[in-house]
């Protein structure tokens, strides 16, 4: 969110959570307190903040790592259902871009088509699609050690995802 503002953007940050928002005026972004499985109240917010650009990095990722697996139906229906109705505010926002965030590797199984289906149904709007590798550094799961490739380091992911802000519909890797 920093680097947006810096770069000259309006910036809205959507969380679910009360106790955020603070957090994300800080940033310097307009908070807007929105659930994205509540589709008519998101596709409101949306609308009402008039984006010209979607940015999609919501998650639903437990605190410890080692939780990840237990949370999964969690993260999926993120992906899945919070995409859905996301690709659905922006269309009703008439945003000409929506970029999207997924992972640089594959899922076995289910988990492998949940984001298969993502990265469809953002392809399908015309939008960018980019796979980010495992993030390392301050606030990852890998603040300590570097996890095994692809990766990239959480700063290096922000500066290059404002620098792909007029990529062309597609997808985008990034990775080191």
């Amino acid at each position: 969110m920093p680097l947006l503002v810096e770069a000259g953007h309006t910036v809205a940050g959507m969380t679910r959570s009360p106790e955020k928002v603070a957090t994300v005026q800080a940033l310097g972004a307009e908070p807007v307190l929105c659930d994205v499985y509540d589709a008519g109240s998101l596709r409101d917010a949306v609308v009402s903040f008039g984006p010209d650009m979607v940015m999609h990095q919501l998650t639903d990722l437990p605190d410890d790592a080692a939780r990840i697996a237990a949370h999964s139906a969690r993260a999926d229906r993120m992906i899945s259902e919070g995409t859905r109705n996301l690709v659905a505010a922006t269309q009703a926002a008439h945003a000409s871009r929506l970029l999207a965030q997924s992972i640089a590797w594959e899922l076995p199984g289910d988990r492998g088509a949940v984001y298969r289906e993502h990265e469809r149904a953002v392809l399908e709007t015309g939008g960018v699609v980019i796979r980010y590798g495992q993030l390392y550094g301050a606030g990852s799961y890998y603040e300590a050690r570097l996890p095994s490739p692809p990766r990239v380091s959480v700063a290096q992911a922000a500066r290059r995802t404002v620098e792909i802000l007029d990529a062309p519909a597609g997808i985008v890797e990034v990775v080191e």
